[in-house]
């Protein structure tokens, strides 16, 4: 028996140390601060957040970098959110260890999802964009792309191939084109 409690303990502790590992890495220092933007600015940018939470698709006219620093931010609160929830019920005794290991398992896809993202990011602005959000949900992936120039299907076809390299073919991609105003 004491042998059990010191697994749940030892499991825990580990749990919590990987989620704070992942908090202080993921966080940035230079976050955009709200202070400094603009009331017309903060209601747009909150405006924008509530859209993104409810069915998490991001439409603006106007792609400014406050837009898509939001947006990244809210999804990786909402992502550490989740680990943290799961490692609340990671720590629980009443699980089995069948039951323990898929909740590690749901917590490493989460984190999984975040690297893919930053990843993906970091190719589609190698590809010359100003810009890109990348937001990756289940079977889904939603990508919106900040341009100057015009844009044509041969270069969404070019970034839903950069995604299905990266993700896979079993899901499904969108490519949204915002124009720098």
């Amino acid at each position: 028996m004491l042998l059990k409690k010191q697994t749940v303990w030892l499991l825990t502790m580990l749990s919590l140390v990987v989620v704070l590992s992942v908090y202080y890495v993921t966080s940035d220092p230079s976050g955009s601060n709200i202070a400094t933007i603009g009331k017309e600015d903060a209601s747009e940018a909150n405006s924008k957040t509530s859209a993104e939470d409810q069915d998490m698709n991001i439409i603006t006219e106007a792609a400014g970098d406050e837009v898509f620093e939001t947006a990244r931010l809210d999804l990786q609160d909402k992502r550490s959110k989740e680990v943290e929830d799961l490692t609340v019920q990671m720590s629980s005794a009443e699980l089995s260890a069948d039951e323990k290991e898929e909740l590690y398992a749901e917590m490493q896809e989460i984190k999984e999802y975040g690297v893919k993202e930053n990843t993906l990011e970091s190719v589609i602005k190698g590809l010359g964009y100003e810009d890109a959000l990348v937001r990756a949900d289940g079977s889904e992936v939603k990508v919106t792309v900040k341009t100057a120039d015009e844009h044509s299907r041969a270069e969404a076809a070019k970034i839903l191939n950069v995604v299905r390299e990266e993700i896979g073919t079993e899901i499904v991609a969108t490519v949204q084109f915002d124009k720098v105003k």
